[in-house]
């Protein structure tokens, strides 16, 4: 009997990651699976439910609506900044993304999103909040976490 995908489960999975139209976002194709412990928030939430109760061999398509995804786009996390407030690069533009810290201290990614004179508008959701999730799985195993795995939070 298969083992079914619960709390404390290491499952391995291949996957294609694509939007709505059809642009191919992420995938495990010509790589080694996508190995995690389930239940612990490893992956996002939409996707983590659907796989519950799957097991071995089990194909499915999935989509993901934002708010179990990566999130909402939030309004406050995009704001014009003058230029000289990123420092160490000389040509900034649109696209490029940085390291920054945050308001708590917290490494977050930032990506330009517009270069007006000496301002620069800034986004620092993450890329893939508000966009729609469409996930192709296999889950290729399923197994018993062992204690350590448990206790870590993460699959050895």
């Amino acid at each position: 009997m298969s083992l079914m995908i619960g709390d404390n489960s290491v499952v391995s999975i291949h996957y294609k990651l694509s939007d709505n139209d059809g642009n191919v976002i992420d995938t495990s194709e010509g790589v080694e699976p996508l190995t995690y412990l389930h239940g612990v928030g490893n992956l996002i939430p939409g996707l983590e439910k659907e796989l519950l109760g799957k097991v071995e061999n089990d194909a499915l398509t999935v989509k993901v609506q934002p708010a179990e995804g990566y999130g909402e786009i939030i309004e406050e996390l995009i704001e014009s900044v003058p230029k000289v407030a990123i420092q160490g690069v000389d040509n900034i533009e649109a696209g490029m993304s940085f390291e920054a810290k945050n308001p708590n201290g917290d490494m977050q990614r930032i990506v330009v999103k517009k270069v007006e004179g000496d301002m620069v508008t800034v986004d620092a959701n993450h890329p893939l909040a508000g966009v729609e999730l469409n996930f192709d799985v296999t889950i290729i195993s399923v197994r018993e976490a062992t204690e350590e795995e448990i206790a870590h939070g993460h699959v050895h």
